[in-house]
């Protein structure tokens, strides 16, 4: 269990000042012109040796992004840093707790981030229904400036780096980094063909390295600290700590951090007070199914999940993943299949309809598992659906394709005889009808 000490977002609860005051008195702001005096490269090095990977899904290495960008800017196509605040993953509520509470460690990490990047200003793309986030935000940006932390000369650091933020319109394709530097221009929210790729050829054509809030916020934190201290923190290749959003059928859910690795079993026991309706402390008799890393990976059982690190690596192993690490945890009152059904009905909505297998397939994956749910369709029907999501997966511009594929290969591969069972109830109740 990660000690207070080790903690970064220290007023993840809001019960402490979210303004510049209290972030200075938590330790923001803190020698920010000292690190930054430090140089690009070591910044850089640092973030590497750090052992960050991105926290917004995919998991790709922090420090190796930023070493994308261009080292000698064109000051006609300058580097641009671009934040991901979109988070509109179901199941997912880590950066908005940062947005509300802690979003100077979010600003001083865009000052920091985008140094190292070269990059001369930052934009925040936020979630359009974030309404009161963005309101905090904006006024954090605006206290930043106030104190010159922001701006020219921005912290005393020498470097000029401003800041804005942008709404969005709540579109969930927005969360892929081309589809919001497209939004971000004023355009239709779609994802765009790579290479080129961001790094390269940006928004508005400049190089743009695109995010998550989460990867941006730590970086202070971890450069004051050290690498090693960071690295010392979970398993090989999945360091540091970590944001973890528990929802569903546990006693208390929350948000907290804890270092990555730490095992499903123990995350749910200390921070969400065990499984709701368990009859003893440390009883998951009455646990089902768990998606562990937001909507759009697969639900593991729990003999699969119980024990399992919270990491990337492990869950990749079990065929589901880390994602933004939005735990999900359903109990045996749930009907999975209708579940994973409504689950479908959300990317079947978000689809941007650019590509043929997503556009399509999303919507007929969704129609026959509602089918599947009611007990209209066949064992044959089963193994088709699985076909065509393994024909959307792999196969569109983006990862929505993907994103809509595995919780459905997920509810065939590890719940299939709950699928055989309704099947075969539904088909002997309509014999005994007839």
């Amino acid at each position: 269990m990660l000690d207070d000490k080790d903690r970064i977002f220290t007023n993840l609860y809001g019960l402490q000042d979210w303004g510049i005051d209290g972030a200075i008195a938590r330790g923001d702001w803190d020698g920010t012109a000292d690190l930054i005096a430090k140089g690009q490269d070591w910044i850089v090095e640092e973030m590497k040796a750090s052992g960050l990977r991105g926290r917004g899904g995919a998991g790709f290495p922090t420090g190796v992004k930023w070493s994308f960008m261009p080292k000698q800017p064109n000051p006609e196509r300058p580097n641009t840093l671009v934040i991901n605040a979109d988070e509109s993953e179901p199941g997912t509520c880590k950066d908005r707790e940062i947005m509300r509470h802690d979003p100077h460690k979010l600003l001083e990490g865009a000052l920091i981030a985008g140094f190292a990047m070269r990059a001369t200003r930052a934009y925040i793309y936020i979630r359009g229904e974030f309404v009161h986030e963005a309101h905090r935000l904006q006024a954090a940006i605006d206290q930043a400036y106030a104190r010159g932390k922001l701006g020219k000369n921005a912290a005393g650091s020498g470097y000029d780096f401003d800041v804005y933020l942008h709404r969005g319109a709540g579109a969930y394709i927005c969360g892929e980094e081309t589809a919001l530097i497209e939004s971000l221009e004023g355009k239709k929210g779609q994802p765009r063909l790579k290479p080129p790729f961001p790094a390269g050829v940006g928004v508005w054509g400049y190089p743009t390295t695109v995010n998550n809030v989460e990867s941006i916020a730590v970086a202070p934190t971890i450069l004051r600290r050290g690498a090693g201290w960071f690295k010392g923190f979970g398993a090989e290749n999945n360091a540091g700590t970590k944001l973890f959003c528990i929802s569903g059928h546990v006693n208390a859910p929350c948000t907290v951090e804890e270092a990555m690795s730490i095992p499903f079993r123990e995350l749910i026991e200390k921070h969400c007070g065990g499984m709701r309706g368990a009859k003893h402390k440390g009883d998951f008799d009455n646990l089902q199914a768990v998606i562990p890393g937001g909507s759009s990976v697969a639900a593991l059982r729990p003999d699969q999940i119980l024990d399992a690190p919270m990491d990337f690596d492990t869950l990749r192993n079990l065929r589901s993943g880390l994602g933004t690490a939005a735990v999900i945890v359903m109990d045996k009152s749930v009907d999975i299949i209708r579940a994973i059904a409504r689950i479908s009905y959300f990317y079947k909505h978000e689809s941007c309809g650019q590509c043929t297998p997503c556009r399509e397939g999303t919507g007929w994956m969704w129609r026959q598992l509602t089918r599947i749910a009611d007990g209209r369709a066949t064992l044959e029907d089963v193994d088709t659906l699985l076909d065509v999501a393994n024909q959307v997966e792999g196969h569109t511009i983006c990862a929505l394709g993907d994103a809509a594929a595995w919780p459905v290969q997920g509810l065939i591969r590890n719940f299939r005889p709950e699928i055989e069972a309704r099947l075969k109830k539904v088909t002997i109740v309509r014999e005994a009808a007839e």
